[in-house]
């Protein structure tokens, strides 16, 4: 550490306080928490343990062991300044070995700055990149080889700042001696002067060398002893070389400066070599110049050699030449022979002669090098030690130029598991590796840029738009010559300023982001020349991944890996360098050699069924496109190979029947006889029963066939949906569905697999597909998406071209399956009798061969899950569990998401970061794992691996267990509640980078997902489960606080914490907190409608309360004791209006709670203010608050309490009435019955209304009667005939006549409707023409004589059509003004009949076409952007055989011919056509003829014109152009076809 601590601690930064306490290993979280209050050198200096123990709330020991190293570190510091004294260029033998331990992060990365705002999860990634860089000022430098001496053709590279051997002298003659120059200056001098300092150096050296016999070599840019200071002796430098031919040039100064034996010189001195100096700091090329002396005895044999070394003279300015004089090596210098050696140097010529030529001799007799065994050694590396190449092991390549012979031999390559390839040869996708894999194999090609990601964008996000679990990411690195972008291959040194940073990144995000350690393997495979940019890219892995364990290199040739070896053996030392690097083995033998140890066969046939009985060839190429589908092959599992089999069959039996997810290779083996049978449930038959009545051919078929299973957690529901895909997969083309891809890619796909390799598209197997887990919405966009694909394609109606088995987790299978026996199938934990005699005996078969706990889920099984023997397991399981341990820790998460959050659970590599593990070699990764959970933990948890992206993860085997041990692991003292704010407050887990989207989801679930019926949960919650259970269990409603509180805090504030809390303090009527955390959230998040309800509800929940709180008072109600409570109802109408406006706004969610509540809060205001004692006692009570609220009066009773309110109430009739006419036009748009699958989002609204059209009634009626004269209302009372017309409107609505949607529900609600609907009518003005109604008056009076001729035809009230025709003329002729209620009227009532004549046919078709024109306009203002299912169209009328009003059939007549079916199969019923062809149905209405072209429906109009209409269901319309009879229905976007049948 001493370089960064040459300066003393006082001046320390912050974050080099950090660096420090981490070099003894103190906690993350105490180095965070010392950083976070700023504690830098000075603060460090004035710490005592006392606050470390109180402010940072540290640990005794912790804090102990600080401030002792620290002043261990401040003594060390004063002993230092006394000893001081100057370093010399040699380095003792500790020293040395300081050097060869060093870590690889000396080598210091570039860290850009960052400019922009960073990401917190980069934010961490930098931080340990600069935590490197402050550790490189705390090593040594490192040591390196020099180049090999004198050899040809060598490739290599010096890498800036490491250290040479020290100079040395002769000591065998061949083993060369150095020296070095750091030449720095000279470097810089022009030709003349710089030749001559170089060939002085050089000639010096070399006469010296050959005096005394030995080989050498001179290196400039290195640093000499003598030099500089700021370097160490051997540090490598190098200069810069402009031209070369200066220095080669100057070694013409021999002739000169030899009198004799020139040529002799020329042979020994070999010419300058110029080797490359890698510096990741810069990007100015620089060189080591070197040149070798190789005196060999052939030449120099009996010769002394003198020499006159050239010098620039500054004063002649010019070259003179010194005295010529005998030199010779002692040691590590040049020195001359003086007078007095001379001739006993001449002497023992003879000597070296003999010496030179026993070393020479030597040097050709050394024995050759072992051959080693590099098959094994490949196979070694590729398997980790393993017999096979994992299957789900990652492999990442990086490589340059291929051989044209080698991509003959890459068929190794095509079955591995390749998630990128960084890719260094511009050429590859015309002539290189991805031309030749995109022949088998889908890749997406990338450039290094893709690989930045946006601070808003989640790795999840980032993972999915790239598709890189997917496909293989091919990364071009250095250009693309095919592209036509700007992306063209440039020179090392522009590669390194314009790419390198984005190499960094690259690297940087798959390693410490993307892929945990230990799931993939990086293989440099280097098949040409290496050059810098592959060096780099070796360093960053290397750097990224903290070590070399999994980066193994592949080279065939000795010389291209050279200059690799020469780079990598500084970062990890020459012994690991060569352990994971096979050299010299061809592409043609790894070929061989890596095919027998991958588990598949190498480039195994898949097949598909076809329809006329025969298979095709299903290429991975077109598999690998539909990658949102895992498609099920005839051959499927048929590719794995023999050994992989008797290896693992085993461990895979053993892992399905401990409670592992099945897997095909269970049905192939059990197929192919190498383990028993996998039973086959109940359910099975019932499935496979319902999918043969599906495959029968029939003309009603929708294309989309839908069967569902439903099955309680952990009762092999699973299993069964994938026994029914495994064995119809020779007869039906089948599928998976992977987890979260679009619903557009699946049905795309889906499409593709249907017609893969067929003739006709009206001629395919059908394709049955499985979707996992997915909820009802999921399930109809899919549907719906289907449907339309197969209209486009025009498939005959009737043909079966899908059938979507969906399988998922319901608490009440059983029920579900009751409610839709045609569709549904139902798997629970309890067994039939045969099922347990299945159970029995292959219970008793897998018990020979395992140990029950073993095969515990099959146990559980076979014992229907009976809740003693899972308790009775868990009891004994847990005998000896040591409660203190980190083990146990993690159980209890486990088992507390596991309770809560359906399919949850913790990766592997949290895992270890909780126990912490930190694991040096891969290749006992799991092992260690596994050593450290302890039997108990071995038993429970269940190792599952992501199907996409292979990172592993742990489950407890069954959710029943989880429930157990959670119960049987707390003690008296521990709760579920402490249980859980411990998980949030574990800050390891929490910030763990890897698996972190979904952990976090998993954290988020088990605090706000509240369950849901329609989810498969058992009820309907307020809050999520466990927070009810820390509520009503633990009776804890501070402690639940607490919770929500610390989430709401570790999600960063997120606002539907805040919402959850709000909820929570007003269901407990602690409204003053509820209102503090309802405007937190809405602050946060102010244009969500969700959040805006919920603060609108925490007022109207305070406004009852208060309201209660005055009933109980007993006291007369006055104006006074009441404003406190008026004010707070007309806040919570202030919300409501605010949560209206936002909804509006919002066009991808539907959100009406706050119309409906500020009616209902409306309604119990008016309630209030009409019981107060001025208006209810006195006779005209009534009417005095009628005209407080509708007229400008103030009774002086409320005028002063009153005084802030006036203005609002009075307003409160039209605010009301607004807010009804919004509910009833909605409710006359769509369907109304709420389905009973709703869509799950935190925000939903808090008081969902499941009637909306009997509230409708309820509250519109309400509303009137407040409004209307109370004594007018009397039961049977004549209605006087000096009413107003806004209290006869009243009174209307108090009877139930105020808007269309209360009217029509009169046909089936109300026994006495005739008697109202007359009453209603009897309201209006005799000549209601005369009259000048508003528009909702004249459409309202129309409904009522419609539905009372529904009702009662022969009622004398009842208006004919044609009056009802003319009254229609005042509503406005601009219809851009039209209500969409008048606009729906004018469609239904000037609907051409029969017999009018050609002209009123033409008059009529004008103004139902300019009415259909300005409501379908209306009705996408309305839709806004939903999918249309969602919200599916309400078809009022249709039109009958009747005439004049008669021939308006209200749906609701035909409803009750078929009330037996539940929703949704009554809808199934209504598409497929079956409920038309009722006969009672077909007598009541009429049949149109009319026709289709190109897919749309036609009338025939007058004059020729032709009329379209809507197809309610858009799969019945005919494909070709066709004749057609079809019925007519209106709806509010104009008229609709039903029912439409080709004619004959």
């Amino acid at each position: 550490m001493a370089d960064e601590l040459d300066q003393s601690p006082k001046n320390w930064t912050e974050s080099q306080v950090s660096t420090w306490l981490r070099s003894f290993g103190v906690k993350a979280q105490y180095i965070e928490k010392l950083y976070e209050e700023e504690v830098d050198g000075q603060i460090l200096l004035a710490l005592n343990e006392d606050f470390l123990k109180t402010k940072i709330c540290m640990k005794s020991g912790p804090a102990h062991l600080i401030i002792k190293k620290r002043d261990e570190l401040l003594n060390s510091q004063q002993k230092s300044q006394e000893k001081k004294k100057p370093t010399g260029g040699k380095k003792t033998e500790v020293e040395q070995k300081n050097i060869k331990q060093t870590s690889v992060q000396c080598q210091s990365t570039t860290c850009e700055g960052p400019t922009t705002q960073i990401p917190e999860r980069d934010q961490d990634v930098l931080e340990e990149r600069q935590t490197a860089k402050e550790q490189c000022v705390l090593t040594s430098k490192e040591d390196c080889k020099p180049r090999p001496f004198d050899q040809e053709g060598i490739d290599f590279l010096y890498v800036k700042n490491r250290v040479l051997q020290p100079e040395s002298g002769a000591f065998n003659l061949t083993s060369p001696c150095h020296e070095f120059k750091s030449f720095a200056l000279a470097a810089t001098l022009d030709r003349t002067r710089l030749q001559a300092k170089f060939a002085k150096e050089v000639l010096k050296f070399a006469t010296g060398c050959m005096n005394i016999r030995s080989n050498g070599t001179i290196h400039f840019g290195v640093m000499d002893s003598k030099e500089d200071t700021g370097y160490v002796h051997g540090e490598i430098v190098g200069i810069p070389v402009s031209e070369k031919d200066i220095y080669v040039d100057a070694l013409d100064y021999i002739e000169r400066s030899f009198s004799s034996d020139k040529e002799h010189v020329r042979q020994c001195v070999r010419p300058p070599r110029f080797i490359e100096v890698m510096d990741r700091d810069s990007t100015e090329k620089k060189y080591v110049v070197e040149v070798d002396i190789v005196p060999s005895i052939s030449i120099v044999k009996s010769k002394v050699y003198a020499v006159r070394l050239p010098n620039f003279k500054e004063t002649t300015n010019k070259v003179e030449f010194e005295k010529e004089m005998i030199l010779r090596r002692v040691g590590s210098k040049t020195e001359p022979v003086s007078d007095k050696d001379l001739g006993d140097f001449y002497q023992r010529v003879k000597d070296r002669d003999t010496q030179r030529e026993e070393a020479e001799k030597c040097q050709f007799l050394s024995a050759p090098g072992i051959c080693q065994d590099l098959g094994r050694k490949l196979t070694m590396l590729m398997t980790s030690g393993k017999k096979f190449i994992e299957k789900e092991k990652w492999f990442i390549l990086v490589t340059n130029k291929f051989k044209p012979d080698d991509l003959c031999n890459i068929d190794w390559l095509l079955n591995m598991n390749i998630f990128c390839v960084f890719d260094f040869d511009p050429d590859s996708k015309i002539s290189g590796l991805c031309s030749r894999y995109l022949q088998h194999h889908a890749a997406n090609i990338h450039f290094l840029q893709s690989y930045r990601i946006s601070s808003d964008t989640s790795i999840k996000e980032f993972t999915s738009n790239l598709h890189l679990f997917e496909q293989t990411s091919w990364i071009f690195c250095n250009g693309r010559t095919d592209f036509q972008g700007n992306e063209t291959p440039c020179d090392e040194m522009t590669w390194i300023k314009t790419k390198m940073t984005l190499l960094r990144e690259s690297v940087s995000l798959i390693c410490k982001q993307i892929l945990p350690k230990g799931t993939f393997q990086v293989i440099f495979l280097l098949t040409s020349p290496v050059e810098k940019p592959l060096l780099h890219t070796f360093y960053e892995f290397f750097t990224d991944m903290e070590g070399h364990e999994d980066i193994i290199c592949i080279c065939e040739s000795e010389n291209n890996f050279q200059k690799w070896q020469s780079f990598a053996e500084g970062s990890c030392g020459p012994e690991t360098v060569n352990n994971s690097s096979v050299v010299g083995m061809k592409m043609s033998h790894i070929n061989a050699t890596l095919q027998q140890v991958q588990p598949v066969k190498a480039c195994a046939k898949k097949h598909l069924p076809v329809f006329v009985k025969g298979t095709c060839l299903l290429e991975t190429l077109k598999e690998e496109q539909m990658y949102s589908l895992e498609i099920l092959t005839v051959d499927h599992c048929d590719e794995t190979s023999e050994d992989f089999i008797n290896e693992e069959k085993e461990n895979i039996e053993r892992q399905f029947y401990r409670g592992g997810r099945v897997t095909w290779l269970n049905f192939w083996l059990a197929e192919q006889k190498y383990v028993g049978e996998v039973i086959e449930r109940n359910a099975y038959g019932e499935v496979s029963q319902l999918l043969h009545d599906a495959l029968k051919w029939n003309a009603d078929q929708t294309p989309v066939n839908s069967i569902n299973i439903y099955h309680h957690p952990g009762s092999g529901g699973s299993t069964v949906a994938r026994q029914v895909l495994w064995n119809n997969r020779k007869d039906l083309r089948c599928a998976v569905v992977k987890p979260s891809y679009s619903v557009a890619d699946v049905a795309q796909h889906s499409v593709e697999l249907r017609e893969y390799e067929e003739k006709d598209p009206q001629r395919c197997l059908p394709v049955l597909l499985l979707i996992e887990d997915s909820d009802k919405e999921y399930l109809d966009d899919l549907r719906n998406e289907l449907e339309v694909a197969i209209n486009v394609k025009r498939i005959q109606y009737g043909t079966l071209c899908f059938i979507l088995l969906s399988c998922r987790q319901s608490h009440d299978p059983e029920k579900r399956c009751k409610k839709s026996p045609l569709q549904n199938v139902s798997v629970t934990h309890k067994l039939s009798d045969q099922e347990k005699r299945k159970f029995a005996g292959k219970r008793q078969v897998l018990e020979k061969r395992y140990e029950p706990q073993f095969i515990l889920t099959f146990v559980l099984m076979s014992e229907g899950f009976s809740e003693d023997y899972v308790q009775h397991f868990v009891t004994n399981l847990l005998k000896n569990i040591d409660h203190k341990s980190a083990v146990t820790r993690l159980i209890h998460y486990v088992a507390l998401l596991n309770t809560y959050v359906q399919n949850s659970f913790i990766s592997q590599s949290h895992c270890e970061a909780l126990l912490a593990i930190t694991i040096h070699l891969e290749r006992f990764r799991q092992y260690e794992f596994e050593r450290l959970l302890g039997d108990q933990a071995k038993l429970l948890f269940l190792h599952l691996k992501d199907e996409t992206t292979h990172i592993e993860s742990i489950r407890i085997i069954h959710p029943l267990v989880a429930k157990e041990i959670l119960q049987q692991l707390l003690s008296n003292q521990q709760t579920q509640s402490s249980l859980a704010m411990n998980l949030l407050c574990e800050t390891v887990l929490f910030e763990h980078r890897f698996g972190r989207d979904e952990y976090l989801s998993f954290l988020r679930a088990l605090f706000i997902r509240r369950t849901r019926i329609s989810k498969g949960d058992e009820y309907d919650s307020f809050f999520s489960p466990l927070i009810e259970h820390v509520c009503e269990n633990e009776k804890s409603l501070r402690k639940a606080i607490e919770l929500l509180t610390e989430a709401f805090q570790r999600f960063h504030e997120d606002p539907f914490f805040a919402q959850q809390l709000a909820r929570l303090h007003y269901s407990y009527e602690k409204f003053e907190d509820a209102k503090y955390w309802a405007e937190t959230a809405a602050k946060k998040l102010p244009n969500n409608s969700y959040i805006l309800d919920t603060k609108g509800q925490v007022y109207r929940k305070w406004f009852q309360a208060k309201c209660k709180a005055i009933d109980n008072d007993n006291a007369p109600k006055t104006a006074q004791n009441t404003a406190d409570a008026v004010e707070t109802a007309l806040k919570a109408l202030e919300c409501f209006q605010e949560c209206e406006k936002a909804a509006e706004a919002d066009i991808e969610n539907v959100n009406s709670s706050g119309f409906f509540s500020e009616v209902e809060v409306g309604c119990s205001l008016l309630k209030l203010i009409s019981s107060l004692q001025v208006f209810a006692n006195r006779g005209n009570g009534h009417s005095e608050c009628m005209k407080y609220l509708l007229t400008d009066y103030i009774p002086e009773e409320v005028e002063e309490a009153w005084q802030p309110f006036h203005g609002r109430l009075k307003k409160l009739h039209k605010t009301m009435q607004d807010a009804l006419e919004w509910i009833e036009e909605d409710l006359s748009y769509f369907q109304t019955d709420i389905s009973a699958d709703e869509e799950e989002t935190p925000e939903r609204p808090e008081e969902k209304i499941s009637h909306p059209l009997k509230w409708l009634a309820k509250k519109s009626s309400e509303y009137g009667k407040y409004f209307s004269e109370a004594a007018l209302l009397q039961h049977g009372q004549l209605i006087p005939a000096n009413l107003t017309p806004f209290q006869k409107r009243m009174i209307i609505c108090h009877l139930g006549g105020g808007n269309i949607t209360s009217i029509l529900s009169k046909l089936t609600e109300q026994r006495d409707a005739v008697r109202l609907l007359e009453r209603i009518l009897s309201l209006y003005p005799s000549n209601p023409i005369k009259a000048k109604f508003g528009q909702r008056d004249i459409a309202n009076y129309i409904v009522a004589h419609i539905t009372l001729n529904s009702l009662s035809p022969q009622s004398s009230e009842v208006a004919s059509l044609k009056d009802l025709q003319a009254l229609c003329h005042q509503f406005p002729t601009d219809k851009r003004k039209c209500l969409p209620s008048a606009l729906f009227l004018l469609t239904l009532l000037f609907w051409p009949e029969d017999r009018d004549t050609d002209h009123e046919k033409e008059t009529k078709y004008e103004i139902v076409q300019s009415a259909v024109e300005h409501l379908e306009k209306d009705y996408w203002t309305k839709m806004k952007d939903i999918p249309q299912r969602k919200r599916r169209l309400y078809t009022h009328f249709f039109l009958g055989s009747g005439n004049g009003l008669d021939k308006f059939v209200h749906k609701r007549k035909f409803e009750k011919i078929i009330k037996v079916f539940s929703v949704s199969e009554k809808r199934m019923k209504w598409l497929s056509g079956e409920a038309w062809k009722k006969p009672e149905i077909a007598q009541m209405l009429k049949c149109v003829s009319g026709w289709t072209e190109d897919g749309v429906v036609y009338l025939q109009g007058p004059k020729k014109k032709k009329f379209s209409i809507l197809p309610l269901h858009v799969p019945s319309v005919p494909h070709s152009n066709e004749n057609i009879t079809f019925y007519l229905g209106f709806t509010f976007r104009g008229p609709v076809a039903c029912n439409i049948i080709v004619k004959k």
